[in-house]
């Protein structure tokens, strides 16, 4: 790794204790506090929102410039019907329980001492995103929420939309009383501010990388300070010989569809064979209709319906997270075969079986190492908001501590407490 400019980590390092003296106060505040703050915040929002939109036009303006694609442009987008929505995730995360302070277990020892291990905050948690404002507010939101000061970088595409969201989110906080630095940017240090910021150890507690597998693993490669890696999403759909066909056109065509550019979108589509060629033409020009480029196997190009084109897939094609309206298809050779074929591709994030063999089912989510595993629903509920966790702050495809989509839980460590009437150990 080379030197980080001295100037540069100065100004970052002074940003994260500012961030640190904030996470003190919220590790203190109580749940009434915190959830004002978050109706204040959103109330500030919902205030600012043509400010909001007006500065958003400009980033996109820049981001169809400098060649964005179209999935990442999507992302960028905010409009006032977004940014409401936006607001109601941040409510739903004031009237969800505080993790502070939860007793994850206890026991009194036969000396008579008495344990308990509480949720407290991880303290400061750094976040590194692309073109993703809405993450600026899930992540202020469910830091504020868990007792944590947070510090964003949510990059240049997004700079201009994100100063004003944040501008909003702190005037709402100070609103209620809480410090301001508990949401802090580093986005005007640029890149040389995101290696700073990863050098912070003992200045920054956790930092979580979301976006392209380029960020995320720069971060996961780089970083002194600990990192939950969250994951591509090179999701998968499987329609099994045993599967409800009137069931598994829909879920295909939402877990596709829906939202194409976001990390819970399938990717691929595999089909049983003994299914293959009653379901292949059906879900092909269903997929096709709605502007979804295929890419299949030869068996699948045998069998696609006139007027329907499928690009020869490429070994590169089963393991791409399009992020936009591409699909791979393939016909595979059972339960067995789809297996396979997952765990060799697979990005770890969300699988689909459709099927109403419980023995397939059962199959299929006790061999495949993913972080979600649906059954006979879309890829599309892999998502704080969908689980009842309200906003989330990434999904987790790594094993240590979190796993999944990551809510206020996973934004907590543990302490003992330990009570105790005098007791010496002998």
């Amino acid at each position: 790794m080379t030197e980080v400019d001295a100037h540069i980590t100065e100004q970052v390092h002074a940003i994260a204790l500012k961030s640190r003296a904030a996470a003190r106060e919220l590790a203190l505040a109580s749940r009434a506090t915190k959830d004002a703050a978050l109706v204040a915040m959103g109330d500030a929002l919902l205030a600012a929102v043509d400010g909001i939109v007006a500065e958003n036009e400009v980033d996109l303006a820049a981001g169809a410039e400098n060649g964005l694609t179209k999935g990442l442009l999507d992302r960028l987008t905010l409009t006032p019907e977004r940014i409401r929505g936006i607001v109601e995730a941040l409510r739903e995360v004031a009237g969800l329980p505080d993790p502070v302070g939860e007793v994850v277990r206890g026991s009194t020892l036969p000396n008579g001492l008495k344990l308990r291990q509480v949720r407290v905050p991880m303290g400061v948690v750094g976040m590194i995103y692309e073109a993703r404002p809405n993450v600026t507010v899930d992540a202020a939101g469910l830091a504020l929420k868990s007792g944590n000061a947070v510090i964003l970088r949510g990059g240049s595409a997004a700079e201009r939309t994100n100063r004003a969201i944040i501008a909003a989110l702190r005037a709402g906080v100070e609103k209620v009383g809480l410090p301001g630095d508990s949401i802090q940017t580093i986005d005007p240090f640029g890149r040389e501010g995101v290696r700073a910021l990863m050098r912070a150890r003992g200045l920054v507690d956790l930092l979580v990388p979301r976006g392209g597998a380029g960020l995320i693993q720069t971060v996961v490669r780089e970083s002194v300070v600990p990192v939950i890696e969250t994951g591509v999403g090179n999701c998968h759909v499987y329609v099994d010989a045993a599967a409800d066909l009137a069931k598994a056109l829909p879920i295909v065509i939402n877990s596709k569809t829906h939202r194409p550019s976001v990390c819970n979108a399938a990717e691929t589509l595999l089909v049983d064979r003994a299914v293959a060629a009653e379901f292949v033409p059906l879900a092909l020009a269903a997929l096709a209709e709605r502007g979804v480029v295929l890419h299949g196997d030869p068996s699948v190009i045998e069998l696609a319906p006139a007027g329907v084109e499928v690009v020869q897939a490429t070994e590169a094609d089963w393991g791409t997270e399009y992020l936009d309206l591409e699909m791979a298809v393939g016909v595979v050779d059972g339960v067995e075969g789809a297996i396979g074929h997952i765990q060799r591709w697979s990005s770890g994030h969300t699988e689909a079986i459709v099927t109403e063999d419980l023995r397939a089912a059962d199959q299929f989510a006790a061999r495949l190492d993913s972080a979600a595993i649906m059954i006979n629903a879309s890829t599309r509920f892999t998502d704080g908001g969908q689980f009842g966790l309200g906003a989330e702050i990434g999904i987790s495809t790594q094993k240590l501590h979190a796993r999944g989509p990551m809510g206020l839980a996973e934004l907590t460590s543990t302490k003992w407490i330990a009570v105790g009437d005098g007791q010496v150990r002998v």
